[in-house]
């Protein structure tokens, strides 16, 4: 075995490659702190079914605000027809004493979602904090 014991000279042209680990870690440590922070889309709120025992509310105290879009594009607020540039303006009159501002979507199912994103966007835009989408299988209570 040999020993190299200082003399013979020359510089030692070798990386420290230290403190590229440590910037590393640091940029580690911050993405993971930053990567739960990022929005994942919409959210989606349903609406739910009664429980099997309880009997179905009254339909007078029933306070639900459901925007209906059919095939042919038509809006209806709860049963009501309504144009498309009416709807920010009369969601805005609805909601303007209730604390609770939630609203559903029913969409036909042959209809292009860009119809119902419009339709999310007008309620967005009308101050709606939380906005639900109605499918056929919710509807049906399963």
């Amino acid at each position: 075995m040999s020993m190299n014991v200082g003399g013979g000279g020359g510089s030692k042209s070798d990386i420290n490659v230290t403190p590229l680990i440590d910037v590393l870690l640091v940029l580690l440590i911050i993405f993971m702190v930053i990567t739960p922070l990022t929005p994942y889309g919409l959210d989606v709120l349903a609406p739910q079914p009664p429980p099997p025992n309880q009997p179905p509310p009254d339909p007078s105290q029933d306070r639900t605000v459901v925007i209906q879009i059919d095939k042919d594009k038509n809006l209806k607020l709860n049963q009501d027809p309504i144009q498309w540039d009416q709807l920010q303006d009369r969601l805005e009159f609805v909601f303007k004493t209730r604390a609770e501002r939630v609203v559903f979507v029913r969409g036909d199912g042959e209809l292009p979602f860009e119809t119902v994103a419009k339709a999310i966007d007008i309620a967005k835009g009308a101050g709606l904090e939380k906005i639900g989408l109605m499918t056929p299988k919710i509807e049906a209570g399963q």
